[in-house]
């Protein structure tokens, strides 16, 4: 069997996921219309998994719109667990945001995409979006603090880009290294791209500093996503932007606005995400959260700025050190069990 072929197995897991494709429209189906003529911009659209010319264009087109003159929305939404030795994983709050992003095509036929993105947590039980938060951890109630990046830009090249430098935290020298992706065939004629990244950088909230925010001297980041598209929109030549849905999970320190410290310990982000039809299809009361802090957070970047931080590196420039109460020391875990009585044989 062809390696980049799911198995029967898998083909039946993701069934019903791909059966959703139906109801993400192309933008050629959604006005009525069937493009005729030759596309108004030239893009890579043969498939070859081996080509980092058609990867570059194909994942231009899902993550962004190469039409430079439009933006494309996504929407993502989920949950964030909190994860300690000796207890059950328990759900911490919701997760729902939006991003808004552009794109310019550079000379070296790359494509700089430009991006804002605003994440909102809410309440697990009434779905409210939080200001504050009661930690089961320490006891304490906490301000909230949204994820709100302005910007976080990339460029999506033939070659391997390396990870963010955060503001240079994070070094890595350019590389010639081929962009190739992780591409499957799934059910139904639709295709599945996996991706990811695994870092370890210097924390921009130190501990000698940040006592209650920080999680350490250095900060470990997995972040991982699933792509699902149709065959037919991939190699569609008047598609700029390919529908899609997907996942993402992120595995990170506790947020610093838990106030924590180095309290052992993570979070996971569970979600899923889609292309939606801007504004209009988000949810109001994310929107008007958004436009409450300003209205950027709803359009895309005309132009490439920078530099383009995480949460974290905009809380340390944002944020202030919380107060260190007298004797203060993170929160442990529960004490591992002993060890079970062993029964004696009958």
């Amino acid at each position: 069997m062809d390696d980049n072929t799911f198995s029967r197995r898998e083909s039946l897991g993701l069934a019903a996921l791909v059966a959703g494709m139906a109801a993400v429209p192309t933008a050629a189906v959604a006005a009525g219309k069937t493009p005729k003529g030759k596309p108004k911009f030239d893009f890579i659209t043969k498939i070859d998994f081996k080509d980092p010319k058609w990867t570059r264009d194909t994942y231009a087109r899902i993550d962004a719109d190469i039409d430079p003159a439009k933006e494309k929305c996504g929407w993502i939404k989920g949950k964030a667990m909190g994860v300690r030795p000796n207890e059950k994983v328990r759900t911490l709050f919701g997760v729902e945001g939006f991003s808004f992003v552009r794109t310019k095509k550079l000379e070296d036929g790359s494509y700089r995409r430009m991006l804002r993105e605003i994440v909102f947590y809410r309440d697990p039980v009434t779905g409210e979006i939080m200001k504050e938060w009661d930690n089961p951890y320490t006891g304490e109630r906490v301000k909230v603090v949204p994820i709100a990046n302005d910007p976080f830009n990339f460029t999506i090249s033939e070659f391997i880009q390396g990870p963010p430098s955060y503001g240079g935290l994070q070094k890595a020298e350019p590389t010639k290294i081929p962009f190739l992706q992780n591409w499957e065939y799934g059910p139904d004629g639709s295709m599945i791209l996996q991706t990811g990244i695994d870092m370890i950088y210097p924390n921009a909230l130190q501990p000698d500093k940040w006592v209650r925010e920080s999680s350490g001297v250095m900060n470990r980041v997995s972040e991982h996503f699933i792509y699902t598209v149709k065959r037919e929109d991939v190699e569609n030549p008047h598609l700029t932007h390919i529908p899609h849905i997907g996942a993402w999970s992120r595995v990170t320190p506790w947020l610093p606005w838990m106030l924590m410290g180095q309290a052992e310990g993570m979070i996971n982000y569970f979600t899923h995400f889609t292309t939606v039809a801007g504004e209009k299809e988000l949810p109001a009361d994310i929107v008007a959260a958004a436009r409450a802090m300003d209205e950027k957070w709803l359009h895309a970047p005309t132009e490439d700025y920078g530099p383009s931080l995480s949460s974290l590196e905009n809380y340390a420039r944002e944020q202030k050190p919380a107060p260190v109460p007298a004797g203060w020391t993170p929160p442990k875990p529960p004490p591992a069990p002993s060890a079970l009585p062993m029964r004696k044989p009958e």
